[in-house]
């Protein structure tokens, strides 16, 4: 017997999760796994009770019932302990999400390469001091769509720290900014990239708009990278205000 944990020789092939993607196309695939896992369950159940498994149903409390009969139910740890102790099977389920490939419409160009789009906007207030060219992020104020939020307090925290990092972007990080000659005028070693502290994080509202996707696990479409983005252009358009503003 070969117990493999998986590598990329066995695993199968992902293009990754790039665009925010991950939440949209992992929580499909669970979503088929857990599908899948608990037909088996049922079967197991219907075995024990000597019924049709088509005739079972889950009823919310931990237990798996008869359609029409709750009080003939049993509970799904006794489902699981029958499937390894007596029927030597494993309650498990696999699903894999795949888009179908997207052409582009020849006549508009229109095509759907990501399938779950979400939007963003993010109002910045600062401070600019005009003989030192110091910019100080007062405050931020962002809005995002992401389908729904399957775990409110996590999209909360995911929109906050990705604005954190759109500040360090904006005012901190010397992203390339010489090219292609950065190693002559950038930062060459940690000690010299500088990002924002604790001090420097700005104060936040953050709003999130649920408009259910037809295609994402539960209507969510993903809240990633996309935090970041949204407060370097808001930044940097404000910087341009105060100095047009005198």
């Amino acid at each position: 017997m070969i117990v493999d944990t998986a590598d990329t020789d066995t695993g199968p092939h992902c293009m990754g999760t790039f665009a925010s993607r991950g939440t949209h196309r992992v929580g499909n695939a669970v979503i088929m796994a857990a599908r899948e896992a608990r037909e088996v369950m049922l079967q197991v159940a219907a075995d024990m009770m000597e019924v049709d498994a088509a005739d079972l149903e889950t009823d919310g409390t931990g237990h798996v019932a008869v359609r029409g009969a709750p009080s003939k139910r049993i509970h799904i740890s006794d489902v699981a302990g029958a499937a390894h102790f007596t029927q030597g099977r494993s309650i498990s389920g696999r699903g894999m999400f795949l888009k179908e490939r997207s052409y582009p419409d020849p006549e508009t160009g229109a095509m759907d390469p990501d399938s779950c789009q979400a939007h963003a906007c993010t109002v910045a207030d600062v401070e600019v001091d005009d003989e030192t060219g110091v910019v100080e992020v007062l405050s931020l104020h962002n809005t995002y769509e992401i389908g729904r939020a399957l775990n409110p307090a996590l999209v909360n925290q995911q929109v906050e720290g990705g604005a954190w990092m759109g500040v360090s972007h904006a005012l901190f990080e010397s992203t390339e900014p010489y090219y292609p000659h950065s190693r002559e005028h950038g930062p060459i070693d940690y000690s010299q990239y500088l990002m924002p502290g604790p001090a420097d994080t700005p104060a936040q509202t953050s709003v999130v708009l649920e408009r259910p996707a037809d295609n994402g696990p539960f209507g969510a479409k993903g809240i990633g990278e996309m935090t970041a983005n949204a407060p370097i252009p808001a930044i940097a358009n404000a910087i341009f205000d105060a100095w047009a503003s005198g």
